[in-house]
């Protein structure tokens, strides 16, 4: 009896008490029947029976109503609001109107939650008082370690990432997966190195040892030299490390290149000096200027020449030099040569060079100076245009030339006390200075490289950590239907489409997800993206979503984007507000991709059914109000906007689930399964097992 609801025991109580009050008048009729012993009133027994038996069956069907009305659903609505502010953090009062019957358990209920809201108010404000100075220095700890040159990561023992800092992200966003806590490193980087450096500390037993490595991003577009050593605030986990990766690509193939240069020398000049050497001492010709020799000294002569054109290029490469933003050399240049009374127009086109930001502007400030000293000019021109693998620099100025002797000596000189000469700058980037004349006006010029296109980057990439180091201590579960649901990862996701009959060719428009990890929104790690659906959206879709096919034209294809939202729900358990619908639009692609959501699926109207009751609204304007959830309108009915407030309900109904006794995932599915009247369940035993 204690599995079932109060409203069904209270429906059996009265069913119980009709079948008895029946059978109690079928009783007394049948006795007073055969005391008076005339047959030819049992007609009128059977007549009066029925009569009595249908304004009872009436009566009690009445009143059952009436409790069931009046008492037993509000007392469920009362309950669920409870355990709403009990487990969910829900803060406004409770509804009464409907439980005006109940007497003063209603407004009891309510000012009991009134209070527990308000006892937690107070504790929260005492404890963010108490925080307010561990929360600036973690946000300022946050920022450095977001900007620290070299990729940061935590991982647990068994390889999944706990946390990552902004450069990580970069490093590690080649892969075809996106970075995300509690996925696997494999997925990002090469196995056996990483396998191989965590075994030798595992093995090694020193806790402070620190162990170096080179691996490689899967892609193999990135060689990466990494430090590990063992965690010590490891949650339980004494396996889990941190690693440091740091990017030697660019070192790598510079030494590659230097050590070509230097074979060519041993195999090319060394064989040249010996047959010299050969005609040189051979009697034959004592004249070493002779004929013979003269043709093998001309091709030594090309092959020196060519072999100190390499050394120059490679020369630059040992040194410290960084990918900068034309613009802001420019503009580096105009706070310099301002300060000397000196005007700079600037012509520049979006661009990075790598060079020494602060060497370049301090040789062409230096050589201005200079030119001043010459011209008298004040009013100079710069120009970095695109060359292809490289970037022309042009300094040109309102006056007389210079001399290219003049130019020569300047270079010699060191621009300023006791740092590098100007010739030295421009060796160090393997760079000549000319004087040019651009247009009508004269010039020094000069070309930087190599230069690469200036990519946008996600506003937040950089300057966040991500992590969640209760993951070091989490249990790990062979069986998912084992697993307590915080000890699960879920993606929520949400599609916008161009109607609602996929099986007639309707499709996506918009698709985006958030992850859960152990229990909260990680607010960084979200999956965006607007579809062309191949097909044109109709207005009235269009004045419900705000998507339009202007704004899908160079978008990916259906196909792209489910292959994408495939990578990032890998090994998560989907859930979605009625989630048949959304996932018909993914399903009906996986033979042509020849891939399968294989996930675990949760859906918000069943678990909201069974948090409240079958008989509640279970919209998802209903649940947001129900438990304070609040969605900006210009959010609702985007694709984003309502994953995020699907998560964050999804978080409210987990957590009363969870007060209910019901904290394993299995336990979950059994109870949502008793309301597919709603909506079709879309697991089945492979999912869970």
């Amino acid at each position: 009896m204690t599995r079932i609801s109060l409203r069904g025991r209270i429906l059996l109580f009265f069913v119980a008490l009709a079948a008895g009050t029946v059978l109690a008048l079928a009783a007394g009729l049948w006795f007073g029947y055969h005391r008076e012993g005339r047959p030819d009133m049992l007609n009128a027994f059977i007549q009066s029976a029925i009569a009595a038996g249908f304004l009872i069956l009436a009566l009690i069907t009445w009143v059952w109503y009436l409790f069931d009305t009046h008492l037993a659903r509000p007392i469920d609505n009362v309950a669920s609001a409870m355990r709403a502010r009990a487990h969910a953090d829900v803060a406004h009062d409770i509804e009464t109107k409907d439980a005006r019957y109940l007497g003063d358990l209603a407004a009891a209920a309510s000012a009991t939650a009134t209070t527990l809201a308000q006892t937690r108010g107070a504790l929260a404000e005492q404890v963010q008082r108490e925080t307010t100075r561990l929360s600036s220095d973690k946000n300022k700890l946050e920022q450095l370690l977001a900007d620290v040159p070299p990729a940061v990561l935590l991982c647990t023992g068994r390889h999944h990432l706990v946390f990552y800092n902004g450069v990580a992200q970069q490093f590690l966003a080649g892969s075809q997966r996106p970075v995300c806590l509690d996925r696997n490193i494999f997925d990002y980087l090469s196995e056996g190195p990483i396998r191989d450096a965590h075994h030798r500390l595992i093995e090694g037993g020193d806790p402070d040892a620190v162990v170096e490595f080179i691996c490689l991003s899967p892609c193999g577009r990135r060689r990466l030299a990494g430090r590990m050593r063992l965690a010590g605030d490891n949650g339980g986990d004494h396996a889990a490390y941190v690693m440091t990766l740091r990017d030697v690509t660019t070192e790598v193939e510079a030494y590659a290149r230097r050590d070509a240069l230097l074979g060519d020398v041993f195999l090319q000049v060394r064989p040249a000096l010996s047959d010299l050497r050969r005609a040189a001492e051979s009697p034959e010709q004592p004249d070493v200027g002779g004929a013979p020799v003269i043709p093998q000294l001309q091709a030594l002569d090309r092959l020196l020449a060519e072999l100190e054109a390499r050394f120059e290029t490679c020369r630059s490469d040992g040194w410290p030099m960084a990918a900068t933003d034309a613009r802001e050399l420019a503009g580096q240049l105009r706070r310099a040569l301002e300060g000397q009374g000196f005007t700079l127009d600037i012509d520049v086109v979006e661009l990075a060079v790598r060079c020494n930001a602060f060497d370049i502007v301090n040789l062409l400030s230096h050589l201005i100076s200079h030119i001043h000293g010459v011209t008298s000019a004040t009013q100079y021109r710069l120009v970095i245009s695109d060359a292809g693998a490289a970037a022309d620099v042009a300094v040109s100025w309102v006056g007389s030339t210079i001399q290219p002797e003049a130019l020569d000596a300047w270079l010699g000189e060191a621009v300023f006390e006791g740092g590098m000469t100007c010739d030295s700058i421009l060796k160090a980037h393997g760079n000549v200075l000319v004087v040019d004349c651009a247009g009508d006006l004269p010039s020094i010029s000069t070309r930087l490289h190599p230069v690469e296109r200036l990519r946008p980057v996600a506003a937040d990439l950089s300057r966040h950590v991500v992590y969640d180091f209760d993951l070091l201590s989490r249990l790990h579960y062979e069986k998912i239907s084992d697993a307590r649901l915080d000890a699960l990862t879920y993606v929520v996701f949400d599609t916008e489409t161009t109607g609602l009959l996929p099986e007639q060719g309707d499709e996506i428009v918009q698709i985006a997800a958030v992850r859960i990890v152990n229990g909260k929104r990680v607010k960084n790690e979200i999956f965006n993206l607007l579809v062309n659906p191949g097909r044109p959206i109709p207005p009235s879709s269009s004045a419900i979503h705000g998507v339009t096919d202007a704004m899908v034209a160079d978008a990916v294809s259906v196909q792209e984007a489910v292959r994408q939202f495939h990578r990032f729900a890998e090994g998560a358990v989907l859930v979605a507000h009625n989630a048949p619908f959304d996932m018909e639009f993914l399903s009906r692609r996986e033979r042509e991709l020849g891939l399968r959501f294989l996930n675990p699926i949760l859906d918000t109207v069943l678990v909201s059914a069974t948090a409240f009751g079958r008989a509640e609204t279970h919209t998802l304007d209903a649940l947001a109000e129900r438990l304070g959830v609040s969605i900006d309108e210009d959010d609702r009915h985007t694709a984003l906007g309502d994953a995020i407030a699907t998560a964050d309900v999804f978080i409210k109904l987990k957590d009363m689930l969870t007060g209910r006794g019901l904290s394993r995932f299995g336990d979950v599915l059994a109870s949502l399964r008793s309301h597919q009247r709603l909506v079709r369940d879309l697991n089945d035993q492979a999912r869970v097992s």
